[in-house]
């Protein structure tokens, strides 16, 4: 696939749900909303959250889980289709109160202590996920 074109249709900014999944809440904004196509970002707070590091050998997923507060010092990511339903692909960075950074591929199990977010939608093609053979991964077709 190469690079499309696309146009910026609608632009949503608001806060997710104290105590959330943050993952699931974006993914629950996108299906009750019809979205198919999209970027996401956001800032925040977590109370504690799961990340992923994709083992690009292993071709699988080896997740991390962090305990305690956690600042959302970036949240980007897309919205596209796999299996015909809206999926969120975001990768999340988070720091401590350190000041030590954190981050990989969001995953479920990541609770909102405060979360603010942008999410436009994006009229054009439809972005179907599928299984890529040389990476192992969901990317776009």
């Amino acid at each position: 696939m190469g690079l499309v074109e696309i146009k910026k249709q609608k632009t949503y900014m608001g806060r997710l749900p104290h105590g959330g999944d943050l993952l699931e809440a974006l993914t629950q904004f996108c299906v009750d909303h019809g979205l198919k196509c999209g970027r996401i970002e956001a800032i925040g707070a977590v109370q504690n959250a799961c990340i992923g590091y994709y083992d690009q050998a292993g071709q699988k997923y080896q997740f991390n889980t962090l305990e305690g507060g956690l600042e959302i010092l970036k949240l980007s990511g897309n919205i596209s289709l796999k299996d015909g339903n809206p999926m969120v692909h975001a990768h999340i960075t988070l720091a401590d109160s350190r000041g030590r950074c954190f981050g990989g591929h969001l995953a479920p199990g990541t609770r909102i202590f405060a979360c603010e977010c942008i999410i436009e939608e994006f009229a054009g093609p439809d972005f179907n996920r599928g299984d890529d053979a040389q990476t192992g991964l969901p990317l776009w077709e």
